[in-house]
């Protein structure tokens, strides 16, 4: 619980200082909800440099430390980028925009983010990733490269998927503090990361929840790529393939799914998914 607590405690103290001197001054970090509210981005970095210090105090070894630092500082760093460049004026959206935007050769700042993603994951991931097997003898390339590979794309795949699940107050960091917390309590090797996941969770619920914050991009994926490197540092070569497949197939659905009316639609999810939120203002017009 002390990795826990310090994460959490991070994450307070990089708000208080961003907020005393944020970036490019307040004006850029606040946005309008859907209330008319005035909300800051600013929990998207302090989220960040909780999940950071979690990587590094609670990593159970250096590799995992140095792995998760550069998963999280990267997603957050793009996802920041995308928060505050975004060209509104493209409308791309959902990773299929993004790459067929690329494909066409127009590089928008989403599609900056999921190859800038991607490649942070893959580097955590080969850090990471041992090049001996436990009786010392070297393990065969083509094993390692694979290994890498389905490790940075479980990271870049759960930094995306949390980014989808924030369209609604507090649903982000409700969703990975409850996936974080067994594996907190189970220990392993990712054990020390999962508890400052729900430390960061548990330090920007309250204001997310009352509107006043709004994780955007850089603290989404800063969270999922935490969670999918915490996953990733623990888990056997078939749950990590189980869970990237999960994680992909979640991904594909949500470009013809509204996460949001599944969960609507679901008892117990809904009222998870709820609680504590603020009521909703009616518009007339069906949630999206």
């Amino acid at each position: 619980m002390t990795t826990t607590m310090i994460a959490a405690t991070a994450s307070r103290a990089a708000r208080g200082l961003l907020d005393a001197e944020p970036p490019g001054g307040q004006r850029r970090w606040t946005r309008t909800n859907h209330r008319g509210d005035s909300v800051s981005l600013l929990a998207g970095p302090a989220a960040a440099a909780g999940l950071i210090v979690a990587g590094v105090v609670g990593a159970a070894s250096l590799r995992g430390a140095v792995a998760t630092t550069i998963a999280t500082a990267t997603a957050a760093a793009f996802g920041v980028i995308d928060d505050l460049d975004e060209d509104t004026a493209e409308r791309t959206k959902g990773l299929r925009g993004h790459l067929g935007a690329l494909a066409h050769g127009r590089v928008t700042t989403g599609g900056m983010k999921v190859l800038g993603i991607g490649a942070g994951s893959l580097v955590a991931a080969a850090v990471a990733t041992e090049t001996r097997a436990t009786d010392g003898s070297r393990r065969s390339a083509a094993g390692w490269l694979f290994d890498v590979a389905t490790f940075g794309a479980l990271i870049a795949a759960s930094a995306n998927l949390v980014n989808l699940l924030d369209l609604r107050p507090g649903r982000a960091l409700k969703a990975t503090g409850l996936a974080a917390a067994p594996m907190a309590l189970a220990g392993g090797r990712g054990a020390g990361v999962a508890a400052g996941i729900v430390g960061v969770s548990v330090a920007g619920l309250e204001s997310d929840l009352d509107e006043r914050d709004m994780l955007g991009d850089g603290g989404a994926n800063a969270l999922g790529a935490a969670l999918g490197a915490a996953v990733a540092l623990d888990a056997p070569r078939p749950v990590r393939l189980a869970l990237l497949a999960g994680a992909i197939g979640l991904t594909l659905v949500s470009e013809k799914v509204s996460f949001t009316e599944v969960i609507a639609s679901t008892p117990g999810l809904r009222e998870l998914d709820a609680w504590g939120r603020r009521p909703a203002v009616s518009t007339g017009r069906p949630a999206t």
